[in-house]
This record gives structure tokens, sequence and C-alpha cells, in this order.
């Protein structure tokens, strides 16, 4: 039956792509997504798929339950955009400005939607449930995968499965971990309060960008010379916000950044080490501040039995050459909440589009379409190899 579903899935391919490029020509940004999750749920009534909307927020969650017993399994896409300008030259660019599908998340929507229309010619045929787990607000934390949760998303679950389409992989190329593949994301905002005054008497100031830039110095300091060195962390500033004039002498800077790890404990020692930082800086420049830490998604940990299973799927698929395990990445992801609580892997489906070397949340982001059929084939294997892995 498999091949026979392998044969289905290439034959929607012109569907998936055309359902992609509508996607990326409308996308919405987290937590608004109210147009895209009403196609979402449009696309199952069609099909006469049971599905329920509002799902913790904009989630949209759609039953197949086949003719035989067997095991449940959710397979999930996310669909929310990010606020970045489309800047590629081509058809299906994005008609919403400012707002654009920068990661991939059309793809994955494409590919869950038409995999369900696949699937429903097989319902007959098919051993156990398959959940289609459609999820909203992947991209900002608190993000959608744990309201949907929380809203029972995953009652009676076995088992769930993920893809990520991967831009800065070759098409043909699948990765997955037996244990941490993405790192936890955490972001923090820091207000620096000092006493601004004339750029020519400096004496009579407290110069907030001289005290946040010595904030900053630090704060790197924080991975290289105090965390052990076979830990891996990240902390990042990416805006630094201060000043009005070339000749005024700042009272106040904005920093807002990042903290990844893939150790808990790491992460509560980096947030300690943060603050007492800031708390020394400001206390020797006589300068007031306000942090405000968010605990964004945990670390992504993979469940081995799962991720083997997804590794023995890619064998059964031709335009897979090469299936391997890999350390993890230091972006974040909210599959993370599933895989705390069901047995569950996530994986990346190589998805580098030739002439287009753009990473993931750049304004001329792109994917080569090829590799969602790969993506569909991969999580539908998976499905099955669950099911045979609990008989």
């Amino acid at each position: 039956m498999l091949e026979n579903i392998h044969k289905s899935i290439d034959e929607i391919y012109p569907e998936m792509v055309e359902i992609r490029r509508y996607l990326h020509q409308y996308p919405e940004l987290s937590f608004q997504e109210t147009k895209t999750a009403q196609y979402i749920a449009e696309y199952y009534e069609q099909l006469e798929i049971p599905y329920i909307a509002n799902v913790g927020g904009n989630g949209v969650i759609a039953t197949l339950k086949g003719d035989k017993p067997g095991k449940t399994v959710a397979l999930r896409a996310d669909f929310d955009a990010l606020p970045i300008q489309d800047e590629k030259d081509v058809l299906y660019k994005s008609k919403v400005p400012g707002v654009m599908h920068a990661c991939g998340h059309d793809g994955h929507t494409a590919t869950l939607l038409t995999l369900a229309k696949v699937m429903k010619e097989y319902q007959d045929e098919l051993e156990g449930t398959i959940v289609f787990l459609h999820q909203h607000a992947e991209e900002y934390a608190p993000g959608g995968a744990k309201p949907m949760i929380e809203s029972g998303a995953l009652k009676n679950v076995d088992a769930v499965f993920g893809n990520h389409l991967w831009a800065t992989l070759p098409v043909g190329l699948l990765q997955t971990s037996k244990s941490v593949m993405m790192a936890g994301a955490d972001r923090f905002e820091l207000t620096i309060q000092g006493q601004g005054g004339h750029g020519a008497y400096p004496q009579e100031t407290k110069d907030a960008i001289v005290i946040a830039s010595e904030v900053v110095s630090q704060l790197q300091q924080i991975v290289s010379r105090r965390l052990d060195p076979l830990e891996t962390a990240v902390i990042t500033i990416g805006i630094f916000q201060a000043g009005t004039a070339f000749n005024i002498i700042a009272d106040q800077a904005k920093l807002t950044g990042t903290v990844r790890y893939t150790n808990p404990d790491i992460q509560e020692k980096i947030i300690g080490e943060i603050e007492k930082i800031i708390k020394g800086i400001c206390i020797s420049n006589d300068a007031d501040y306000t942090l405000d830490y968010l605990k964004g998604y945990p670390p992504l940990i993979n469940h081995p039995e799962e991720a083997e299973i997804v590794l023995e799927a890619s064998k059964n698929i031709v335009e897979i050459y090469k299936a391997e395990e890999t350390s993890p990445y230091m972006a974040g992801e909210d599959f993370a909440y599933y895989t705390m609580e069901k047995p569950g892997a996530f994986f990346f489906t190589g998805a580098n589009k030739a002439g287009n070397p753009y990473p993931h949340h750049h304004p001329k982001f792109d994917i080569d379409e090829k590799s969602m059929p790969i993506a569909a084939k991969t999580l539908i294997g998976a499905y099955f190899g669950f099911q045979r892995s609990t008989r």
C-alpha cells in the first residue's frame, strides 16, 4: 500500500504547489491567521474529513479514522508567517506588505493538506487514526503548540511527528536526532536608565550608551568564560536603541536579545549571570535598569525510538539519497511541547532551491517545492512505522 500512496503523492504534487503558492501570497502573522485557518478548515470540509477549528486559538485539527484497529498518530504542520517584506521576484510573491512566509510554513501546510487528501482514498485500508494537526503561531512565543495541547490536541494520541522544510539543506537529504534536535529559545528586554545631558559635559551625566555597551561586552563573556566549554549556548543582542542627536548624551538605552541553550540547567545559570552582570555594571555607574526575561520554547528533544522510525521510513523513499542523525540546531521550535507530552520526533527535509542561497527569515527566502512530496512520504512512512512498532 505504501508504494501506491507514494504514487498518489507524486500525482497530487501540482495541487501541493498550487496550495503552497496561494498561501505564500496571502501570509498572516502569528496569532492573526484567521483566513489561513478558514482555508484549512474548508479544505477538510470538502474532503469530508471531520475537523475542529479554533483549537487553542487559530489551530485546526482534522481526524481520519481508518477502518482497521491501530494506534493514533498526529502529524503536525504550522501555518503562520513573519513580519518581513518579501523581496523575491516570483509570481507567487507575497501580496501582503511587510508580511511573508519566510520559513516554509506555507509548504508545511500544503504538504499536510494534500497528504490528508491522499490518505482519504486509503481510509478503508488504514490501520489506526491519523490526526492532522495544523498549528498556528509557531514563530512567536508563547506560540500555538502549548495552548493547542492544553485544549486537548494530543488527547488519545499515541505519537506525534513533525517536519520542517529546511532551505539550507539540499533536496534529498533528511536529518533528525535521537535526543536534542533544537535549542531552547528565550528572549529578554533590558532598559538602562542613566542621566542625559550635553555632549560637551559628560561629567554631569550618566551615559546610557556607554553603560549599555559595557553590558553587551560583558554578556558575551558568559558563554566564553563562565560556562563549561562542553556546554552549548548562545547569547545574542539583536536590538540596541539609544540616543536622539549627535551632541546629546543619551539618558536611556534599550537592548533586546535572545538566549539559546540545550541544557535546562545551563539556562538557569545564564539567567543568573545576566542579572549579576547588569546589576553590577549599573551599580558601578549609579544607573537604574529594568530587565524583562521571557522563557520561551524549551529544547526540542526527540524520542530515540520515534527518530529511528523516521530514519527507517526514509529508506523507502527514492528521492532521499541520505538520512542522517544531526547535532542540535540552535534555532527554536515549539514542537518541543509535543514531545514533552507524547513519544515523537521532528525531522528536517532538505529544501534548498538552486540559485537561492538565502536562509530562513530572509526577505528572499524560498524553497524547492520538490521537497514537499518527500516530506509527505516521510510523514506517512513514520505513521506506518509507528503502527508496526507497536503491534
